[in-house]
């Protein structure tokens, strides 16, 4: 079953339930692969829904921030909710180890190896299709930068 089909069966239970609070939170997302959809004219794959899911949760992160800064508990609560159903369709996260694994294995795979710094982009390319949706890419960022620098 892909992701979007996974969606829509909980649409469609979270209907049944009349679970409202939940039944919001699935339509948000798959209001989100639709608009990508139609602004690429492609069919979202499950990798690409898993990106509009992780962009979905930064953005929940980010209003908890801010509604708890303002001191707006009934609005973050409401934004942790969301973000909670969004992440029960993310694969399993990725450990430290797993993720310095990649790490190695991406420098390792690129032609002619890599030189420093310079090759950041060439290894978070490589990165990107294998752990999106598992791993904060901001942090793995910072690994690889801090792996290019010192070797």
């Amino acid at each position: 079953m892909t992701l979007k089909q996974r969606l829509n069966d909980d649409m469609k239970a979270a209907l049944k339930a009349r679970d409202s609070a939940r039944l919001s939170a699935i339509r948000l997302a798959i209001a989100a692969v639709k608009q990508k959809e139609i602004d690429d004219r492609i069919e979202a794959d499950d990798g690409q829904v898993t990106s509009i899911l992780d962009k979905l949760i930064k953005q929940r992160r980010d209003s908890i921030t801010q509604f708890d800064q303002a001191g707006r508990r009934d609005l973050a609560d409401k934004e942790r909710f969301e973000l909670d159903v969004l992440a029960a369709y993310l694969p399993r996260r990725a450990s430290a180890e797993e993720i310095a694994a990649e790490i190695e294995a991406a420098i390792g795979s690129l032609a002619g190896g890599t030189a420093g710094p310079q090759d950041m982009g060439k290894v978070m390319g490589v990165l990107k299709g294998r752990l999106a949706g598992r791993a904060d890419l901001a942090a793995v960022s910072a690994q690889v930068r801090a792996r290019l620098a010192g070797g």
